[in-house]
């Protein structure tokens, strides 16, 4: 429809309206085929002059036409991104779709600034400074003054002759001609030197076009145009157009560069421009290698700003600052991102799938129906993935998923790992959440005040001097920003380890079974090795400081000598772990009927523990797995809550020997004359008996769970450390036999039971305890023997079955002969001990040394422990022949 048409009909308005309403509707189809293909072309020339970079300089001017086209699309479409349009009839907009997640965007920017990269390796960058490359300069020098001969050439032409230019155009023609013969001739001395103003030159070409393209002129510019076109060659205003350009890339190289490729105006859209980056960085076809151009835009946004109004120079810069840290926000948690999609089940997980006890017996149990043909099949399908099932064609996409997920990762952090500070105003950004004030710092110099101290000697010697400490201080600078920024990436990994640590060690249910959580973690641990292959910094170091910081718990009593301090920080993961083995396995407090099986040295439920049954936190294999997961601190905080658990156990049987000492002692005299109506008098006077049978059960799936633990860390030690292991072992043997012992003796002691080296680890460890505690340390512990021997008249006894298949009683009564076992035993030790020390005070005035032991009382010790046994069995034993009948058996 023509101009005149739109008129005549009376329709312009309306024509024209739906002109636009078209234009609105397709532009962003056309702008994305415009970006794809800039995308192509700026991609092939960034690779193409990568290897070819002499051939820069004669096609310097199609890159600044790539740099300006794909300057204009990038303003473009965050012009209209994000912008929803009126649809009222008054205002009669069409609102124009465009796509946030658009990936063109990314590598746009990235072409971009490889483009910018490329060029600014031939541009003289500081005018006081030698540039190690002016190709371009000097290309443009050349072909202005080939160029020259060409127009005079082009001048003299018949066809020109015959247009009989008037004085003006001749005297301009002839000023084009002086300007480019004029030119210095580049003869291979040092280009960056050459000065050259051709401003002049510029302004006589735009006039001569003004004057050819005014309808007041008598010559325009079709006429020049063909007077000059018949030689063949290039007519007169194509080389007088490519002579105005190539002068440019002669005294302006710096201000087209930052022309074409500078974007400052995409300050005004920086909001979008966050929220493009997100949606695109990490999409499907995102890249990593395009961060650093997204950051870098940054770096032309305070070319906004005025400098006459202070005010918007503080907020413009202020906003870039708020942008780089929003997008540095966004680049550390992608890469947290990434560790955590290749951590989970449908990452390396799926690849280490391995079937739970309970599923393998389902998997058996149905293949087993299956292959009777007699047999009815079993109702609902499995629903636990075979291990291997990755393999299968049909998951192939998922393969290819982590395979992606992988080069991503490896490609973020070779990128990270490679960027350079990004500078906004006076700040430096360097991957930290904060920024460094270069102005406070003192290090705002040029880059290559070394490179000038080199190359251009100075007479003043004191300015070398200057320019010198400048340099250094600046390489300080470089050595400071490149440290921070290893450590706020390695910040970032750690502590999402850290994190990661913390959620697995619970599942939905309860606890994470401790095989598994070593499993995750150590999975967790090979993607951050991964990642350290490409970067420059140590992580394995900061794995260990994150579980060490997660396990410890204050000094292991029989390795420190140092006091735990009041305030002292305790590994929230170890105490999360431990708590809950001590209230669902050794307390019971969630009433799941723990019972201790000595045949297969585990604790089992009736039934499930949070998640799992007792069996499978309990045995030794996922114990290790607690000892290498929390090594010795773990175990130590371990071994020190049952400790304070056992003496709150050993202080209700020291008050229960006190509260009924009178009733005892008249039982033990009663039961010494066999007077069995006096004997059964005061039985049935000692009160809360159940309840302090209850305890000394408890006591004993302590000790029971402790050796077990001892087991487990002695099982890890030998296979960690076999020499320490064979050495301890080789040393226990030799460990005199003195009662009181020496305290490194003890310490030594110690150590050997917590590695189940020892000989009796229960008596070991209740004396340990009634040491700590200060316990049996009056005459009533004497009476210890009659009560136990009057726990024979319970009522817990009628409900009391041995299982064959577990090797134990049924309410774990044989954890009550543990108990009454190792705390005679380790109640006689300390006694002994105690009244040895009490002769030495008392025949010396003071303690005595270490030479007046005596090597006699451990054998004094053992006939003591024999004496009390044999006073329980006989006691014992005389109670259940007595209550024995038809009625009670």
């Amino acid at each position: 429809m023509s101009y005149s048409a739109l008129i005549f009909n009376g329709k312009f308005v309306y024509g024209f309206s739906e002109v636009h309403e078209q234009a609105l509707i397709s532009c962003d189809a056309i702008h994305h085929e415009r970006r794809i293909l800039l995308k192509q072309e700026i991609g092939r020339m960034v690779l193409f002059f990568t290897d070819q970079p002499s051939l820069l300089a004669p096609n310097i001017q199609m890159v600044f036409s790539a740099l300006a086209l794909a300057q204009c699309e990038v303003i473009w479409f965050f012009q209209h991104v994000g912008i929803a349009s009126s649809k009222s009839k008054v205002a009669r907009m069409v609102p124009v779709d465009i796509d946030p997640n658009d990936p063109t965007i990314g590598f746009l920017l990235d072409g971009m600034d490889h483009l910018c990269c490329l060029v600014r390796k031939y541009i003289a960058v500081l005018k006081d400074f030698t540039s190690f490359n002016a190709a371009i300069r000097g290309y443009a020098l050349s072909y202005l003054s080939s160029c020259a001969g060409r127009i005079r050439f082009l001048l003299g032409t018949p066809g020109m002759v015959a247009l009989d230019l008037d004085a003006t155009l001749k005297t301009l023609f002839q000023q084009i001609i002086n300007h480019l013969e004029n030119i210095p001739k580049p003869q291979g001395e040092n280009i960056s030197a050459i000065t050259c103003d051709l401003s002049g030159f510029r302004k006589d070409w735009l006039s001569i076009l003004m004057i050819v393209t005014s309808a007041r002129s008598s010559i325009n510019i079709r006429h020049l145009e063909k007077a000059t076109v018949s030689t063949g060659k290039e007519g007169l205003l194509s080389e007088g157009n490519a002579a105005y350009n190539w002068s440019r890339c002669v005294d302006e190289l710096e201000s087209q560069l930052s022309k074409h490729g500078s974007l400052r105006k995409l300050y005004f859209y920086h909001q979008h421009l966050t929220a493009v980056f997100r949606n695109t960085m990490f999409g499907p076809e995102g890249r990593p290698q395009h961060c650093c151009a997204w950051l870098g835009v940054a770096s032309s946004f305070p070319e906004c700003a005025s400098p006459i109004v202070p005010e918007e120079v503080t907020k413009i810069g202020r906003d870039a600052v708020l942008y780089v840290e929003s997008l540095i926000e966004s680049i550390m948690g992608g890469l947290e991102g990434l560790i955590n999609i290749l951590d989970s089940e449908g990452g390396f997980g799926a690849l280490e799938m391995q079937l739970l006890p309970e599923q393998a017996a389902f998997y058996l149990n149905n293949a087993s129906r299956v292959s009777i043909p007699s047999a009815k099949s079993p109702k609902g399908a499995v629903a636990y993935p075979l291990p291997g099932h990755e393999s299968y064609p049909e998951n192939n996409n998922s393969i290819k998923m982590l395979e992606a997920a992988m080069q991503r990762l490896t490609n973020l952090c070779s990128v990270l790992n490679d960027m350079e500070p990004i500078c906004v105003l006076n700040h430096v950004f360097v991957l930290r959440e904060v920024s460094i004030d270069m102005f406070q710092v003192g290090y705002l110099y040029p880059a290559n005040l070394l490179g000038k101290f080199v190359f251009n000697i100075l007479d003043d010697v004191s300015t070398e001097v200057k320019y010198f400490q400048q340099a250094i201080r600046y390489s300080c600078f470089l050595i400071i920003i490149f440290s921070l920024y290893v450590q706020y990436m390695r910040e970032c990994i750690l502590g999402n380890f850290r994190r990661r640590l913390l959620s697995v060690l619970k599942t939905d249910n309860d606890l994470q079974r401790p095989s598994i959580l070593e499993s995750l973690i150590r999975r967790h641990m090979n993607i951050i090795h991964l990642a350290e292959q490409h970067i420059s910094m140590d992580l394995t170091q900061g794995i260990r400081e994150v579980l060490l910081l997660e396990t410890f718990s204050g000094p292991v009593s029989s390795l420190h000598l140092f006091d735990r301090p009041a305030e002292q920080h305790t590994g929230s993961a170890t105490e999360v772990v431990c708590n809950w083995y001590i209230e669902n396995i050794v307390k019971d407090m969630s009433g799941a009927g723990i019972l201790f099986t000595p045949m297969h040295k585990c604790f089992k439920s009736t039934r499930p523990v949070g998640g799992y049954f007792a069996e499978s936190v309990t045995d030794l294999g996922e114990l290790q797995a607690f000892v290498r997961i929390f090594g010795s601190y773990g175990v130590g905080r371990l071994d020190t809550m049952m400790k304070e658990h056992t003496a709150a156990l050993l202080n209700c049987i020291d008050t229960s020997l006190r509260s009924n000492r009178e009733l005892l002692e008249a039982v033990a005299g009663s039961m010494h004359s066999g007077d069995r109506i006096e004997r059964e008098a005061c039985l049935k006077q000692i009160v809360d008996l159940d309840t302090i049978i209850g305890f000394c059960i408890e006591a004993g799936q302590a000790l029971a769970f402790d050796k077990l633990l001892a087991e487990a860390a002695g099982a890890v030690l030998e296979e960690g450390a076999p020499l320490i292991y064979s050495l301890l072992a080789g040393v226990v043997k030799h460990i005199p036999e003195e009662i009181p012992e020496k305290r490194e003796i003890r310490r030594m002691r110690g150590v050997a039971n917590g590695v189940a080296l020892a000989g009796d680890h229960d008596s070991e460890w209740v004396r340990s305890i009634l040491e700590e505690v200060g316990g049996a340390n009056d005459g009533s512990w004497s009476l210890l023997p009659y009560l136990f021997a009057t726990f024979m008249t319970s009522n817990i006894w009628n409900t009391t079955g041995f299982n064959v298949d577990t090797g134990g009683f049924n309410n774990n009564i044989h954890c009550l002969a543990r108990c009454i076992n190792a705390v005679i035993a380790g109640s006689e030790y300390v006694r002994l001990a105690r009244e040895h020390h009490q002769r030495q005070l008392l025949s010396n005035g003071h303690v005595g040394n270490a030479d007046s032991l005596d090597p006699d009382m451990r054998v004094s010790a053992e006939a003591s422990i024999k004496s009390a046994m044999q006073l329980f069995i006989k006691f014992s034993a005389g109670i259940v022949l007595d209550s024995l009948h038809e009625s009670n058996r």
